[in-house]
């Protein structure tokens, strides 16, 4: 039993800050963001035996957190916002959505927070999904539980429609 509690705890340590990050990126409060997290930790330990290793332990685990995450935001039914320092940087490095062509590579990204606040919570999560997480649009249509083309078509978008909401509030 000790051997067990310790192995635990090792894998604790290993991920805990990764998985509360990934958390706190979809639920925006520091408090819940701790809760799925722990939460998923013992969802994790408890179902041990269904870990098949056709991935890594961390993503298995990253899958949980985020499933957990969602169903947790959805639950609240709050608008809550993305931590976007790490989203107006993929915004910008992403061909699809090249704010730089556009003249908005001076925008802080204190105001592209405050755009996200107000985009629909579907383009928010996708979005969150996508760009920080770095899903690729199976994975967000499983997680969201949408068709691969409802994922593909929601992400454009919400990447269109924060590129609107950018321009029209400079």
């Amino acid at each position: 039993m000790q051997g067990k509690q310790s192995a635990q705890l090792e894998v604790y340590n290993r991920y805990y800050k990764a998985m509360y990050n990934t958390a706190f990126r979809i639920v925006k409060d520091s408090a819940e963001a701790e809760d799925v997290m722990q939460e998923s930790f013992l969802n994790a330990f408890t179902k041990l035996h269904t870990f098949k290793g056709e991935v890594a332990f961390g993503a298995w685990l990253k899958r949980i957190v985020i499933n957990n995450s969602i169903h947790h935001y959805k639950k609240q039914q709050k608008r809550r916002a993305v931590d976007l320092d790490e989203i107006m940087y993929k915004v910008e490095d992403n061909d699809e959505v090249d704010l730089n062509q556009n003249g908005f590579t001076e925008l802080k990204a204190q105001k592209v927070m405050e755009t996200m606040k107000s985009l629909k919570d579907n383009y928010r999560v996708s979005l969150t999904l996508h760009l920080i997480e770095g899903y690729d649009y199976e994975e967000i249509s499983e997680i969201m539980n949408i068709s691969y083309a409802n994922c593909r078509t929601t992400i454009s978008r919400a990447k269109e429609s924060l590129r609107k909401k950018l321009t029209l509030s400079i």
